[in-house]
């Protein structure tokens, strides 16, 4: 499943990132790496953003951002 694909408060770990290599590095450096746990905290109103909590870390990330990060959920949100 796709992050993009994830509801607010849902909760997932990451299974892989296919992405450019420019990509994978910006989000490496936001500690968003294989393996890693994350939240959905929020979507903009249109769903073009995405906000998820990994390692206590707050991050944006545009939607077609997140169809390239493929997570396994671990939790539903309550909404």
């Amino acid at each position: 499943m796709k992050l993009s694909e994830l509801k607010k408060g849902d909760s997932a770990k990451i299974i892989a990132i296919d992405a450019t290599e420019d990509l994978k590095r910006r989000l490496r450096s936001f500690g968003v790496i294989k393996g890693s746990e994350l939240s959905v905290e929020t979507y903009s109103l249109a769903k073009k953003t995405i906000e998820i909590m990994v390692d206590d870390t707050l991050i944006g990330l545009r939607a077609i951002e997140a169809e390239k990060v493929e997570v396994e959920k671990i939790t539903e949100g309550k909404n």
